[in-house]
């Protein structure tokens, strides 16, 4: 039986996979799957009992810190690394809220992989060499201290937060339905939800909202 540590790779780039891919294998680190859709990978990892995922955040059918969400809330001894473009602090703590363990830039993400495998294994929280430190602080210390950061997306209920990005993506209510096993009716009446919860009357205003708080690219 193998001892090497397993990885599933999140990623919706093929060549940013690859390259993971091999700077992994080179560490003898083993790449046991791969998706390219948080949906895709809620599901492998059910199959595959990684010891890590790797996830970025913009990833279609699902971003990342939502499949990041549900993977924390159903293997719980998955540890989760968040890989992408965004150093803003607020995807940093909205990751580490949905149970992320590890957050990595991509520019840094082949030097630094490893390291972060590694640590987060050990039961350590990984914040990439790119990003100050004083984020990891701030956040221990507003999670220390019950402080929430409350915004207009926190809001949305799970299932909400998944419509609006299919509908971000451009899907319309009888695609959004038959991808989730749900009724039109009920699709629509998320939607109605949603444009309540955040004040925005039409589409198109869902659409702006969603690119930008990052949920689509």
């Amino acid at each position: 039986m193998s001892d090497r540590i397993k990885v599933l790779l999140v990623e919706d780039h093929p060549i940013v996979r690859q390259g993971l891919k091999r700077v992994l294998e080179e560490r003898e680190i083993e790449v046991v799957g791969e998706a390219s859709d948080g949906r895709g990978g809620v599901r492998m990892t059910g199959e595959l009992r990684p010891d890590v995922v790797v996830m970025d955040i913009s990833l279609p059918k699902l971003n990342g810190i939502e499949a990041t969400r549900k993977i924390h809330r159903e293997y719980p001894g998955v540890k989760v690394i968040m890989l992408t473009i965004h150093e803003e602090e607020k995807y940093i703590y909205k990751s580490f809220d949905a149970g992320a363990h590890g957050y990595l830039v991509k520019k840094t993400a082949t030097e630094s992989i490893a390291d972060a495998i590694d640590e987060v294994l050990r039961g350590k929280t990984y914040l990439g060499p790119d990003l100050s430190p004083r984020i990891l602080e701030n956040y221990r210390r507003m999670t220390r201290s019950g402080k929430k950061r409350v915004d207009e997306f926190s809001r949305l209920t799970k299932r909400e937060r998944e419509i609006l990005q299919l509908i971000a993506e451009g899907n319309t209510s009888k695609q959004i339905a038959e991808q989730l096993f749900i009724s039109v009716k009920t699709v629509e009446n998320h939607r109605a939800n949603i444009m309540s919860k955040l004040e925005i009357h039409e589409t198109a205003g869902l659409v702006r909202y969603a690119i930008s708080i990052g949920l689509v690219d």
